[in-house]
Parts: structure tokens; C-alpha cells; sequence
């Protein structure tokens, strides 16, 4: 009969279990101290609109990140603005709410337009980090945050040899076809620029060609648009409220009908509130005076070929970005003086709305009442130039409405980041518009 030693491998199998389950516990007591110690950090709502809020929660640990402001102990507004140097100024608005009402901060991060978007983004965490220690510091939390100071390298003796002068050249082209059709489009671009806290310098030069080529049973239809732009601004600082400048443009466009038009127009601008905030309000009022002189490419519904221009214009712009949404609309006015009859009305609005615990709306809409198509080709137009609207057409109007609803509901915390089958980000609406 065979005899098994088990005695041995069975007391060495239970003090392993033994001595493994104290380790567990103390694992398992720390992570639920963590856990616990993470619920009194600070509630905050990231209100960004192109911000990559997956990124912000994987780096930035020690909060709670929140689905709607109202939940929040710090609402963090991120407004931007385009720099001199064709990159972008965040100013980071720090709002307390509720335990932190009252104490406010903000921190501003500047981007190069050479950065790319993993600098950018980077850029942005570190102010967000900055701003958000003075909140955290008052929390349990703080105790688990350390920070580390970098010893900064003495910086020589900048010199800029471009005289703040910033360059830019740009080309593009899009081609796609099949049998019946084919489409090509080529475009081009060059823009100088020149900030300073005083002056304001603005120059851009582009080109566009279009060109569609169709074929229906045994017609053939080609159509082509072509145009080129030169667009100029030079402003001014006259203080924290006005400023003086002029516009300088000319164009050549086969849609509007324009072999060439030259226009200068002196302006001024006041604004209602300081120019140091511009990232959360603005109330703008514009002036310009121009005179223009047009050569057109086929004769005009006026009978004309040629004609000298004089022009007035008055656009008022208000803007305002706080925590319960955004205002944003410009109505816009102008007429020629040979015939005040011949002007006309525009406004842009957009709305952002946070209207209640977990919903929000926006609209966008636009309008322009029309009574000053002067380049307008004398005849009928064929049926191609309507319909690939190659052709500018009489109108005495035109509109467009955008109107959106969202509704959220569920877990306020939204701390977790899975990438698994890609990354759908925060959701809700988004709404961008270049300035």
C-alpha cells in the first residue's frame, strides 16, 4: 500500500493563507480609505466647449467632476480669444458655488499656433491644476496632493527679429468623381499680422476655383466659379473703451458678378465695457464710412458696367459667457448714399442656454432683409447656374435657424474614462463659431 506525505504541504498551504489574508485586508482598507478621502474632494463642472474632457479627468485625479454646474462646488468657465501671434489666450474663470461661494480665481494659459494639440491640451491641465489647488487645499484631500517646484532657466536677451509680424500660407484641394460627375476644387491662402497692445495690423490674400463637370444621358453640363479676395485691417488703440482704424478690400468674384471692387472705409469702435474683458462680455459698437469703386464682369440689372460707390455702416455686437450660458448677436446695417433705398439689415445671433438641473438649449439664427444687389447679371439665369447656384440671384431675403433641446439625467459623476471601442467624450451640444 502506498503511504502520502500530506502533513507538511498542508501547514505550509495554510500559513500562506494566513499570512495572505492580513495583506489583503490592509489593500483593501487603503483603497476604501482612498475611496472615502476621494468623496470629499471638490465637485467641479468643467464649461468648455472644445475642451477634451477625457484628457482633463485622466490627468487631474484629485476631483470630482460633476455633469451639471449645479452640482458643482466650482464651476470652471474656459473662454478664448485669438492672439497676435495666430494662437489662442484661455482665460479659465474659477467660479465658487455653494461651500466655495465667493471664492472666485482665474488663470490664463496662451498657445502658439504652431502647438499642437497634444501641447495645447497639456498647457490647459497645468492651469487647470493651478487654479483648482487653492479649492482642493481646503479639503481633506489635500493632504494626498503634492507640488513640485521647477527651477526656472534665466531667459537670454529675447530679440524678436520679426518685429512681431506673424506669417501664414496655406493651399488645399478636394477632388472626387464618378462616372455622370466629377468635382474639383482648389483654394489658397497668405495672411500677415502684426498685435500689439496699440496696433493692429490685418492683412489676407486668398483664392478659390471650382469647377463641376456632369454628364445626363447625352448632355453634358460644366460649371465654374472662380474668385480672388484681398482683405486689409489697420486699428488703433485710443484707451480701455475706443479705437480708430480703416478697411481695405478688393475682390474679383464670377458669382457676385464683380470683375474687380476696391473698397477703403475708415472706422471707429467703442465698446461699452473695458477691452480687458472681452472673454466674458463685450458690447461693441462699429462705424464705418467707405467708398468703393466697382467694375462688373456683365452688364447689371441697372445697365451699368462700371460705377463709384459711397457707403455707411452701423453693427452693434453683444456677447456675454457666464455660468448660465452664453449670448452672443450682432445686428448689422448699411446703405449706398446715391439711394438710401438700396441698403440693408443683418443679424447673427447665438444662444446657450442652461435652463434647469440637466437640460440645456441653444439656437442659432440668422436673418438679413436684402435691397442692395447691385451686381446682379441684367437676364435670366439657366437652369445649371440655379441650380449649382453659380449665379448670385434676386432675393429680398434670407434666413437660418438652428434650434436644439438636451436633457440629462442619472449619476451627477462623470470621474470615469473608458476608451474601449473609442471615446465619446462628454456629449451634450457643442457650438463653435471662429472669430
Amino acid at each position: 500500500m502506498k503511504k502520502t506525505r500530506t502533513g507538511i504541504p498542508a501547514i505550509a498551504l495554510a500559513l500562506s493563507i494566513l499570512a495572505a489574508v492580513p495583506a489583503s485586508a490592509q489593500e483593501a482598507g487603503a483603497k476604501s480609505d482612498i475611496e472615502a478621502l476621494k468623496k470629499t474632494a471638490p465637485r467641479i463642472f468643467i464649461d468648455c466647449g472644445d475642451c477634451d474632457i477625457d484628457y482633463i479627468r485622466t490627468e487631474i485625479t484629485f476631483v470630482n467632476y460633476v455633469r451639471d454646474r449645479k452640482e458643482a462646488q466650482v464651476h470652471v468657465l474656459i473662454t478664448t480669444l485669438r492672439t497676435g501671434s495666430g494662437g489662442r489666450e484661455y482665460t479659465l474663470s474659477f467660479i465658487g458655488q455653494n461651500e466655495f461661494a465667493g471664492l472666485d480665481d482665474t488663470q490664463q494659459y496662451y498657445s502658439n499656433k504652431t502647438d499642437t494639440e497634444d501641447e495645447v491640451r497639456a498647457g490647459m491641465v497645468s492651469a487647470l491644476k493651478m487654479g483648482l489647488l487653492g479649492y482642493v487645499a481646503r479639503t481633506p484631500i489635500a493632504g494626498r496632493v503634492s507640488i513640485d517646484y521647477q527651477q526656472e532657466e534665466k531667459p537670454g536677451s529675447a530679440v524678436d527679429k520679426w518685429k512681431s509680424w506673424v506669417f501664414s500660407l496655406s493651399a488645399s484641394s478636394h477632388f472626387s468623381g464618378e462616372a455622370s460627375m466629377n468635382y474639383r476644387y482648389l483654394s489658397t491662402s497668405f495672411s500677415a499680422s502684426r498685435v500689439t497692445p496699440d496696433i493692429k495690423i490685418v492683412l489676407s490674400l486668398g483664392g478659390n476655383y471650382e469647377k463641376n463637370h456632369f454628364v445626363y444621358e447625352d448632355e453634358t453640363i460644366d460649371s465654374l466659379s472662380k474668385g480672388l479676395e484681398f482683405e486689409s485691417l489697420a486699428v488703433r488703440s485710443l484707451g480701455d473703451h475706443w479705437s480708430a482704424g480703416a478697411y481695405v478690400s478688393a475682390e474679383s468674384s464670377t458669382y457676385q458678378n464683380l470683375e474687380s471692387a476696391v473698397n477703403l472705409s475708415p472706422a471707429i469702435e467703442f465698446d461699452l465695457f473695458p477691452y480687458s474683458q472681452s472673454t466674458r462680455r463685450q458690447l461693441r459698437f462699429l462705424y464705418k464710412f467707405g467708398f468703393k469703386v466697382v467694375r462688373y464682369k456683365e452688364i447689371t440689372i441697372f445697365d451699368k458696367l462700371r460705377e463709384n460707390l459711397w457707403n455707411e455702416s452701423l453693427a452693434t455686437t453683444f456677447e456675454i459667457k457666464e455660468k448660465w450660458g452664453s449670448i452672443s448677436a450682432t445686428l448689422e446695417g448699411s446703405h449706398y448714399f446715391h439711394d438710401f433705398r438700396k441698403n440693408r439689415l443683418e443679424l447673427f445671433t447665438i444662444v446657450q442656454l442652461k435652463l434647469l438641473k440637466g437640460l440645456s438649449a441653444y439656437f442659432i439664427g440668422s436673418g438679413s432683409k436684402v435691397r442692395d444687389q447691385l451686381s446682379l447679371i441684367k437676364g435670366s439665369a439657366s437652369l445649371d447656374e440655379v441650380l449649382l447656384r453659380r449665379r448670385q440671384l434676386r432675393t429680398n431675403y434670407n434666413y437660418f435657424i438652428s434650434v436644439g433641446l438636451s436633457y440629462t439625467f442619472g449619476s451627477i459623476f462623470t470621474n470615469v474614462v473608458n476608451p474601449r471601442f473609442g471615446s465619446e467624450g462628454s456629449g451634450g451640444v457643442q457650438i463653435s463659431v471662429e472669430d
